[in-house]
């Protein structure tokens, strides 16, 4: 006797176990990203948050861990790095100059240190901006769940708007003040001889010299004043 061999059993079979795999893929990509995106909240709400506004930048590992999310983390990287970059290349060697003139002599042999800064200074806003205008504009192409973009939202103010805008109004006092110390400066070459340096002090021959120094001696007082409280109250931030 032969026996008819049929193949349905295995038609009905077959689309069960495929659906089920499908099911077991979906999960497990979806939980990869869940995975991802819990490791990148923590690290934001417990790194970022918590140290200064210089983030560092991941390691191999913590790529890995962060996934697809390591792309949304290097905005903010990028911008304080270039940040950084350029701070460092122009207000800090400013302020570094104004720390070594102690007496009136350090205003005339310090010119030209205050002049390659002052240079300097002048292209800091532009970068700033500029940096910043990268950032926003890679932010808003982003597209992440709610719960990740609350706490991202925070971590960009941290890293990324509040130093910027921290900074702006401390590059216009530091030119100005900039331009106050080479004045003095280029007075006391002006004046040459005239001009005669004793015991941390200076003595001038006329009284227009002594009244024109001491104007001088005031405004670079009073504007240092105001940048250094500039300083104090954005140190939180721009540290």
């Amino acid at each position: 006797m032969v026996f008819a061999v049929t193949r349905a059993p295995l038609k009905r079979w077959l689309m069960p176990v495929m659906a089920i795999m499908m099911v077991f893929q979906l999960a497990a990509c979806g939980d990869k990203e869940a995975d991802q995106r819990k490791a990148f909240i923590d690290y934001l709400q417990n790194t970022v948050m918590r140290g200064s506004s210089k983030v560092p930048t991941l390691s191999e590992d913590q790529k890995q861990k962060l996934g697809k999310y390591t792309g949304d983390y290097a905005i903010l990287v990028t911008f304080s790095q270039n940040f950084s970059r350029a701070t460092d290349s122009s207000l800090t060697p400013l302020n570094n100059t104004i720390s070594q003139i102690r007496v009136p002599q350090d205003y005339l042999l310090k010119r030209d240190e205050l002049r390659q800064a002052s240079g300097a200074l002048n292209m800091l806003g532009q970068q700033v901006q500029s940096a910043r205008a990268q950032a926003d504009s890679a932010k808003a192409a982003l597209k992440q769940p709610d719960d990740l973009r609350v706490v991202y939202d925070k971590a960009y103010a941290k890293v990324v708007s509040d130093p910027a805008n921290a900074i702006g109004p401390m590059i216009p006092m530091a030119a100005s003040l900039a331009q106050d110390l080479l004045q003095v400066g280029d007075f006391l070459q002006y004046v040459g001889p005239q001009a005669r340096f004793e015991n941390s002090g200076i003595q001038l021959q006329t009284q227009q010299q002594v009244a024109q120094y001491n104007q001088m001696m005031s405004n670079v007082a009073a504007k240092h004043q105001e940048l250094l409280a500039a300083q104090s109250r954005s140190a939180a931030v721009l540290n």
